[in-house]
This record gives structure tokens, C-alpha cells and sequence, in this order.
């Protein structure tokens, strides 16, 4: 028992020995660490802030005329005795022969930062503006006329709410211009809205707001149309032209109101033809070997049961050597023998297949528990299928690559 307990002694000593030393070590490098500190230098003078450029020449101070808000560019004291080169356009670049720069000491704040600083050159706003709108400037040729709208839907009431805003550039027969706009909601082509007329301007501004009741399950099958008109001295009526807008692409909510513009489009004048007429456009792009149809519109169909339950679509084929290759088909619509689809199909097609290739476009009539019926169809491709509108549509399709050529076609019951 002696023996451990001398034992134990001893270990304990040399445990405390070890711990006093590592606590003396300690102390000693933390004394010697307060020890290396050197004594901080007198912080700078402030200096007036209004005299910050007071001791620079004129030169460098003094914006150019065309500069007059330009906002200056500061170099602070702390990049002062750098070499710098001076250039033709009151700017100032530093050499690149000191890659270090020592920093300098005392307290730092945006304050003293600028204390004798300097300027080096401008920065000038206009470079950082949102880009402008340019709806109202860039005007392609043979425009007639740009409308402005905005259109919002409320749910509970069911109601449509469309805010016809304004009208520029306007191409009236006369020098004068007294516009006027009736807007319709399609297919309800008896009835309209119509706003003030506004005296003798081209670019008139209306503001006004007009209400139609729709139920929203009916919304997405109209249309709106809105006619521009011009009044001459004699109280007539002449169409400067219209604009349709389809609602069913739209996201239409009560949190949603979308301000939209649109070209004026000259109305086709001619009467429809036997079976009625179709409007659509033609592209192809050379370099993706991609043949673009948008099936506009189309007016006059001879529908064999006018009823809110007849619908009316348009199926688009792709022919080769009178061989199917692949159909598309729009949306439905009911009740109306004036339908607008504005829906865009592509098709693949090589640069080398355009001459014996060809498309169909086809109006059918459907009815619930009913066959379907076909109510017109056109034909457009080379001179190996078609003739007169249909072959100068096709020819003018592929002289003009990657642009949309849009016209009317009559529709027959031929193939």
C-alpha cells in the first residue's frame, strides 16, 4: 500500500509540473503577442466636404457639354502617387507597373475615402435606361393604323371588360380624320359597341370602357373585332381598317389585365365565295427544312345546322407524291360560320420535297352523335397540283424564306 500510494505521488507531481508549464507557456506567448503591437498613426484630418475638388485644375473637373449628366468617377486618396496616363478624352488609365499597392494606414469611412480625391473620367445615366417602348415609333411599311387595348375578365360577374385606349397613324381617304370604333364580340355580329368620335385627328385617343356579358365557359370561343371608321362631311362611314383578337390563347383573371396593340388589317370587301373562304399563312424556313401553316380565319361557311352545338375545325395535311405524310387540326369552335383559330402547325419538309409536296387544308362540320361533315377544302403546293392563287401562294412562299405570306383561298368541295 506504501508503494502505491509513493506511486501516486509521484504521478500527480509530474502531472501538476506538466500543467503549470503549458499554462507559464501560454501566458508568456500571449504576453509577447500584446508586446509586437505597434502604436496606430493620428487619424487623418477631416476635410470640408465642399472643398473635396477644390485644389484640382480646372480641366479635370470641367465635363464636356455633351456630358452635362454625367455623374463623375472618383479615384480615392488611397490609389494617389500611381502613375496614370492621361488621354484624349479626359479620361485617366493606370499603368500597369505595380501589380501591389501597399494600404494605407489610419481609420478608414466613406468620408475620409473621398478626402482629396479626384476625377478621372464620367459615367454617363444613358447608358443605363430601360429600353424604350417603341410601339409607338416603329411602324413597318404599308401600315395603315396601330390600336391600343386592354382587356381584364371578371369571374364572379362574368363580365368582360375591354378598354380601348388609343389609335395612331391612321391613313384616312381625306386630309381631314374624324375616327370612330365599333367593337363587336364574335360571333354576335348584330350587335356592338361603339365609342366617341374624335375630331379631326390621325392619332386620336379614346379611354373609354366597354362591358360585355359572357359566361366563362363561352369565353374562350370569342372573338373580339374591333372596325375603325372615318366620318367625312356628309355623315358617311368609311372603314380605315379592323383588328381581330381571339380570346381563347389568352389568360383572362380579375389580377390579369394585359394592354395589347395590334395592326390594322384592311376587310376583305369581296363577297364569300359559293362555299365560303379561307385565310391563312404560309412559311418555310430553308435551314431548319420547316414548313410553317397559321390557320387564321374564315368567313362564310354554308353551315348545314346553325345551332350553338355545331362545331367548326380545320385539318391541315402534309401530301407527298399524293401520299398522307401527317394531319393537324385546330380547335372547335361553335356556332359561328365566321370562325378565328389563329393557330400555328409545322411540318417537316427538305428543300427537295417542296416540289412534289403539297397541303391540304380541309373545313369540317361536326355535330355530337353525327358524322362529320366536310365543308370546303383548298389545295396549295407546285405546279404539279395546283393553279392561279394556290400556286402563285406556294411559289411566293418559297421565294420569300422564313417570312409569312398570308392570303384568302375559295373553298371547294373538289379535290
Amino acid at each position: 500500500e506504501q508503494a502505491v500510494a509513493v506511486a501516486g505521488g509521484i504521478i500527480g507531481g509530474i502531472l501538476l509540473f506538466v500543467l503549470l508549464g503549458i499554462t507559464a507557456y501560454l501566458l508568456w506567448k500571449k504576453f509577447c503577442r500584446l508586446c509586437s503591437y505597434e502604436k496606430l498613426t493620428n487619424p487623418v484630418k477631416t476635410t470640408n466636404a465642399n472643398a473635396i475638388f477644390q485644389d484640382q485644375p480646372n480641366s479635370e473637373i470641367q465635363l464636356k457639354s455633351t456630358r452635362s449628366r454625367s455623374v463623375p468617377f472618383i479615384i480615392p486618396p488611397t490609389l494617389h502617387g500611381r502613375d496614370w496616363i492621361h488621354l484624349t478624352n479626359e479620361e485617366q488609365v493606370q499603368e500597369d507597373r505595380d501589380p501591389y499597392m501597399t494600404p494605407q494606414s489610419g481609420p478608414r469611412s466613406s468620408f475620409h475615402s473621398l478626402a482629396g480625391a479626384y476625377v478621372v473620367g464620367t459615367i454617363n445615366p444613358d447608358l443605363y435606361k430601360f429600353p424604350e417602348d417603341k410601339s409607338e415609333t416603329d411602324f413597318p411599311d404599308g401600315n395603315i393604323g396601330r390600336l391600343w387595348f386592354s382587356i381584364e375578365y371578371e369571374q364572379e360577374s362574368e363580365r368582360l371588360l375591354v378598354s380601348l385606349i388609343k389609335v395612331r397613324k391612321l391613313q384616312p381617304p381625306a386630309d381631314s380624320c374624324s375616327p370612330f370604333v365599333k367593337i363587336y364580340l364574335l360571333p354576335d355580329e348584330r350587335s356592338y359597341l361603339q365609342s366617341k368620335t374624335k375630331r379631326k385627328t390621325l392619332n386620336p385617343q379614346f379611354d373609354e370602357n366597354f362591358v360585355f356579358q359572357v359566361s366563362s365557359k363561352m369565353l374562350l370561343q370569342r372573338t373580339l373585332k374591333f372596325l375603325v371608321y372615318h366620318v367625312d362631311k356628309q355623315k358617311k362611314h368609311h372603314l380605315l381598317g379592323q383588328v381581330i383578337f381571339p380570346l381563347k390563347n389568352e389568360a383572362l383573371t380579375e389580377d390579369n389585365k394585359l394592354v395589347i396593340w395590334r395592326d390594322l388589317e384592311k376587310e376583305n370587301l369581296e363577297p364569300p365565295s359559293e362555299h365560303g373562304d379561307i385565310q391563312f399563312s404560309l412559311s418555310y424556313n430553308d435551314y431548319l427544312g420547316r414548313l410553317t401553316v397559321v390557320v387564321l380565319r374564315a368567313r362564310g361557311l354554308k353551315l348545314q345546322e346553325e345551332s350553338p352545338a355545331v362545331g367548326v375545325y380545320v385539318k391541315v395535311s402534309l401530301m407527298n407524291h399524293n401520299k398522307f405524310i401527317k394531319s393537324k387540326k385546330t380547335a372547335t369552335l361553335l356556332g359561328t360560320p365566321n370562325p378565328v383559330y389563329n393557330e400555328t402547325f409545322s411540318f417537316k419538309a427538305e428543300q427537295t420535297e417542296l416540289d412534289t409536296a403539297s397541303l391540304s387544308l380541309s373545313v369540317l362540320q361536326s355535330i355530337k352523335g353525327e358524322k362529320t361533315l366536310l365543308l370546303g377544302r383548298v389545295v396549295v403546293g407546285p405546279f404539279m397540283y395546283t393553279r392561279g392563287k394556290e400556286l402563285e401562294h406556294w411559289n411566293e412562299m418559297i421565294s420569300k424564306p422564313k417570312e409569312l405570306v398570308k392570303r384568302w383561298h375559295a373553298l371547294c368541295h373538289s379535290t
